[in-house]
């Protein structure tokens, strides 16, 4: 990756956030914190990794994307903003009645979106099945990419899941797991450790890695790992060490901006912090 293009990245991502704060704001309600600390990946998926085009949402041979932590949906409403499958000032609308841009995705009425998600476990089991269906039925070479939580990870369901891609040996399917250590009822370790989540990873027959969740050039080196992996009858999985709230002084690392939105004092604060990082990356 040149300088140039980790800088494009990083004012990309910076963007998003931005947005992320300008749809929860307005909405009143939502979830910044994991909005936030998945945004390098999301952004990372949507610059250079998946094969889609904003003309053409529905082509049967684009890459296919599922957000499985589907609460997190203003990282991905402002990526697809920015890339234009809709006007980006629709994130103000987050939530309201009659947007098409709902506090979870929705595939029936958001451009975009592969994927209805918010009952977690449910996304990635959703991938899998994507990704046996390029294999078994479309015999098509798009990949299936998912963004799970930390929490989201104590689901039963997605224990199967991971079982059943390792067993259909899925090796189109990448998931990215957004390891911030933080859920809504304070730290994942406290609320139900999930151990050597890489060794379990391994042990259900998934290739793995981990890297910095806030690293263009490790999410890169993952992502080549993966195209090498392709073949292999494995699928793939990245741990992403990150923080929740990442960009946002004030909710870095705090459980309490799980689900709450900012208040005026606040969104001005986080603006004005945002606003003068993109300046940065701009100059």
């Amino acid at each position: 990756m040149t300088p140039e293009q980790r800088k494009e990245l990083e004012l990309f991502s910076a963007r998003m956030r931005r947005w992320v704060i300008e749809g929860v704001y307005n909405a009143k309600s939502g979830h910044p914190g994991g909005s936030l600390s998945c945004t390098d990946i999301i952004c990372y998926l949507y610059n250079v990794i998946l094969n889609v085009d904003p003309q053409n949402p529905s082509d049967p041979d684009r890459d296919r994307f599922v957000l499985s932590k589907g609460h997190c949906a203003p990282a991905l409403y402002s990526a697809l903003g920015l890339k234009g499958f809709f006007d980006v000032n629709e994130i103000k609308n987050l939530r309201k009645i009659g947007s098409f841009l709902q506090g979870h995705p929705c595939k029936a009425i958001t451009p975009g979106i592969d994927m209805s998600t918010g009952s977690l476990g449910q996304g990635i089991s959703t991938a899998v099945g994507m990704a046996m269906a390029g294999k078994l039925v479309d015999k098509k070479s798009y990949r299936v990419f998912s963004v799970l939580g930390d929490g989201e990870m104590q689901e039963g369901e997605v224990w199967e899941a991971l079982m059943s891609a390792a067993h259909y040996k899925l090796d189109n399917l990448c998931a990215f797991l957004d390891y911030n250590g933080l859920q809504i009822d304070g730290k994942v370790d406290d609320v139900m450790s999930l151990g050597d989540i890489e060794a379990k990873a391994k042990a259900f027959g998934w290739e793995t890695v981990v890297i910095d969740g806030h690293n263009f050039d490790e999410i890169e080196s993952a992502y080549e790992a993966f195209k090498a992996n392709q073949g292999s009858g494995k699928p793939f999985f990245v741990i992403c060490k990150t923080h929740k709230g990442k960009g946002v002084s004030f909710m870095t690392d705090d459980p309490g901006w799980h689900g709450c939105a900012p208040k005026e004092e606040q969104y001005n604060i986080a603006v004005a912090e945002l606003d003068a990082k993109i300046a940065e990356l701009e100059g």
